[in-house]
């Protein structure tokens, strides 16, 4: 694959290389592709999280939701019944 930078990424490229932070441009053009991999993960994961907040207010609003206190009071519960089996 040939690529062709604009001149002022070959030039940030070149300072990056100078800078010590990479061997080669190849080295600098795969670290960028793996940050572009992760935001393009976390994006995906902030759309699923969009959703799931979506439907969790919806069931809020039809009043399927809990009260913090009640769902507090069975975590306790259910540690404290864990704590005893051991």
């Amino acid at each position: 694959m040939d690529l062709t930078l604009r001149p002022e990424l070959e030039n940030f490229i070149q300072q990056e290389i100078l800078a010590g932070n990479y061997a080669s441009p190849e080295e600098a053009i795969e670290a960028a592709l793996n940050l572009l991999q992760a935001k393009n993960a976390t994006d995906l994961l902030a759309a699923e999280l969009r959703g799931q907040i979506d439907v969790a207010a919806a069931q809020l609003d039809r009043g399927e939701g809990l009260d913090g206190e009640s769902v507090l009071a069975n975590l306790r519960a259910k540690l404290q019944a864990a704590r005893e089996d051991r």
